[in-house]
């Protein structure tokens, strides 16, 4: 069974087994390895990609769920604006520490401003539940989201 998948704009027809999670066969079979694997639970939003838009967790979901969606990991982030300005405001907060949650974080970061180009605090707060940053840079990671929206 082959899959065509959309990822970061670029059309790729997967031959992985349909039951395979999609995090594997972005790190695995297309070599995309910015997308992480942290908990494996859908827990942590490591695995955090947009799909058609919208924050998902990917490390638990067969990539068959995924089969003509458009995909952006953090590798094709920066191809929009807002991707720009989320990942510079980012270095510019030091809103990283060992950088194992950032993508998600960025991902999520940056489908939230795309909703939502002024969100408040409560909202960017609730945007971010899923993720998890164990070096404790929330109050960074909340620094850049406010800086990227110019608020």
């Amino acid at each position: 069974m082959s899959l065509s998948l959309t990822i970061n704009g670029t059309r790729h027809d997967i031959t992985s087994d349909p039951d395979t999670p999609l995090v594997y066969v972005l790190r695995d079979e297309l070599k995309l390895k910015g997308t992480k694997l942290g908990c494996g639970l859908e827990q942590c939003g490591a695995c955090a990609v947009m799909v058609d838009g919208k924050v998902v967790l990917s490390c638990v979901t067969p990539v068959e769920v995924f089969d003509g969606k458009d995909i952006t990991t953090i590798e094709g982030i920066a191809e929009t604006e807002i991707g720009q300005r989320v990942q510079r405001a980012f270095i510019e907060e030091t809103a990283a520490q060992c950088g194992y949650c950032t993508s998600g974080l960025v991902v999520a970061a940056t489908a939230l401003l795309s909703e939502n180009p002024a969100p408040d605090s409560a909202t960017t707060k609730a945007a971010l539940t899923p993720h998890l940053c164990r070096c404790g840079s929330h109050p960074r990671v909340l620094s850049a989201i406010k800086r990227a929206a110019g608020t």
